[in-house]
This record gives structure tokens, C-alpha cells and sequence, in this order.
């Protein structure tokens, strides 16, 4: 399928035009799918079990509690790994993270990181750090898809969409995989809110943005892009577009302003400016760039 191409052939039927992340933003998967998905599949494959304290630790920092949370899965590997080796705890044990020069390699090259583009890259020069990178991943892939049903959205959500379905051309912009994404919007009944759900198959959450509004005369200031992680906010920024931030911990409250104030700001034409300085200010604050063993305090 060519994905690209749903995202630049989607036709502009309002003036507005929002991005909604989905996990961590609209639902509250993030921390059941990390610590019980992602981070045990990390530690079996990339052979973490003899620092698995350690590791987990360095996993939900990564993914959970600092500035790359939300990151694309291939790339908090890569975070995971830097971070681990540096630890005085995992060096007192004398234990070496793998190297993963072939992850780091085929991240600098492609830009669509998810399973496909792993598949056919495996198929083609047989690199063993990819062998492993693609069983991690497939892993985590059949533990979510065991493990992650019943999510609802945070509250609020559907108001948003609700408000937002006459008056903006509204899809979702993720780094999930699609399967994932459209089970768990289609479980609650959300697809019919949005035109397009966009996942890692269809680029990064920049590129979906651009594809999505690019040549289609979306007017300044009239793009939005909905997320709860710091590469939401790259990839409104690298599209110029405006982002409104759910922050990690105050989901709920995010999600009423949102409601009450922000999206008739947006169509309104004075959400940028202060306004969104101010949230994004609240935004930085919320997520730590440093880990806290780096203090001692591990």
C-alpha cells in the first residue's frame, strides 16, 4: 500500500486542520504498553537481564519520564543503549549493552522506522543487529496486541473531536503501527471522528503533517498539532505549525483546557503567541532532559 500517498491525496473539505498523537495523548496506553510490552521484550532481546533493575529504570526514563518520551521505538533503543552504558551501576558489573552499529547504520538511512521498512532492509543484507531489532519489535507488537485492550480516552477527548469534526480536517498522527492504532480507535467507536489515521508505516509525525496539508491552502496559523511529547512539538515546529501539549501527569486537565478554552482560540485566530508560549513553557517544565542517577539518586 502507498501509504504517502493517502496522506497527500487526502482532500481538504475545512479551513482547519488538527494532528492528534494517539498513545500517551489520547489514551493512557504509555505506561502499560512500556513496562509491560516494550521494556520486557527489550531485556530478553538485547540481553539485559543481568542489569534488568538498571534497565528498567533507563527504559522508562527514556520513553516515559524526560524529553525523548514518545520517541520512535528504533530510536529509544538507541537512547536505551546510550544511557545503560553509562551507568557507574551496570560498568561496576562489568556489563557491556550490545553495540548495535547496524541499528545505529539503518536509522541514519531510513526514514520510515517501523517493522515493513525493517523486513525488507533483514531480506536484503541480513545484518544481525536488525535480525534482533526486527524479533524485538515483532515481540512487542504480539505482547501489545495480547495485552492492551479496554483502553478508553482520557476524558475530554471525545469533546474534542466532537467540537472539532465540522470545522477541521482532523487525522491521527503516530509513531504506533497502524494495526495497533485502528483497533484501538475503532474499539471506542473514534474512527468516524478523523479522516486519516496515520501510524509508522507513513513516515515520521512531521512528514505526516506535510503530506497531509502541503499545497492544499491551510492558511497561517491554522494548522494544529495535539501531542504529549517533545517530537510532537518537532513536528509541528519543522511544519510551522502550531502545538497545543496534554502534559504527562495533567492529561485530564490538558484535555478541559483544550476544551474550554484552546480549540476556540485555534479557530479563532489568537492561539499563537503568548498563549501557546505559556503552554509550552508548562511543556518543558513537565519532562526532565538529565536522568535522576546522574544526581546520585540512583
Amino acid at each position: 500500500m502507498d501509504y504517502v500517498s493517502q496522506l497527500k491525496n487526502l482532500p481538504k473539505k475545512n479551513d482547519f486542520f488538527i494532528g492528534f498523537d494517539s498513545d500517551g495523548c489520547v489514551f493512557d496506553t504509555m505506561e502499560l504498553k512500556h513496562k509491560e510490552c516494550f521494556c520486557p521484550a527489550a531485556i530478553k532481546h538485547l540481553g539485559c537481564q543481568p542489569v534488568s533493575k538498571a534497565a528498567r529504570e533507563v527504559w522508562d526514563f527514556v520513553n516515559l519520564y524526560s524529553k525523548t518520551r514518545g520517541c520512535n521505538r528504533f530510536i529509544a533503543v538507541q537512547h536505551f543503549r546510550n544511557l545503560l552504558k553509562e551507568r557507574t551501576d551496570v560498568k561496576a558489573r562489568g556489563f557491556d549493552p550490545m553495540d548495535l552499529s547496524g541499528l545505529d547504520a539503518w536509522v541514519q538511512r531510513e526514514t520510515k522506522l517501523g517493522n515493513p521498512a525493517l523486513e525488507a532492509e533483514v531480506v536484503e543484507n541480513g545484518n544481525q543487529d536488525l535480525h534482533i531489532m526486527l524479533d524485538w519489535s515483532r515481540e512487542v507488537n504480539a505482547r501489545v496486541e495480547d495485552m492492551v485492550s479496554g483502553m478508553t480516552p482520557f476524558p475530554g477527548v471525545l469533546d474534542v473531536l466532537k467540537h472539532g469534526r465540522d470545522r477541521a480536517d482532523m487525522i491521527v498522527v503516530s509513531q504506533t503501527p497502524l494495526d495497533a492504532l485502528e483497533r484501538e480507535w475503532e474499539e471506542n467507536n473514534m474512527t468516524p471522528y478523523v479522516r486519516l489515521i496515520a501510524g509508522q508505516e507513513h513516515g515520521t509525525k512531521a512528514e505526516h503533517i506535510r503530506f497531509a496539508t502541503e499545497g492544499k491552502g491551510y492558511g497561517k496559523d491554522r494548522v494544529l498539532m495535539v501531542g504529549d511529547a517533545p517530537g510532537d512539538y518537532k513536528a509541528a515546529a519543522d511544519n510551522d505549525a502550531l502545538y497545543y501539549p496534554i502534559i504527562p501527569g495533567q492529561e485530564e486537565a490538558s484535555w478541559q483546557r483544550l476544551v474550554d478554552e484552546a480549540l476556540e482560540r485555534f479557530f479563532a485566530g489568537t492561539f499563537a503567541g503568548s498563549y501557546q508560549q505559556q503552554l509550552l513553557d508548562e511543556f518543558d517544565a513537565s519532562l526532565p532532559e538529565h536522568p535522576p542517577w546522574e544526581n546520585g539518586t540512583d
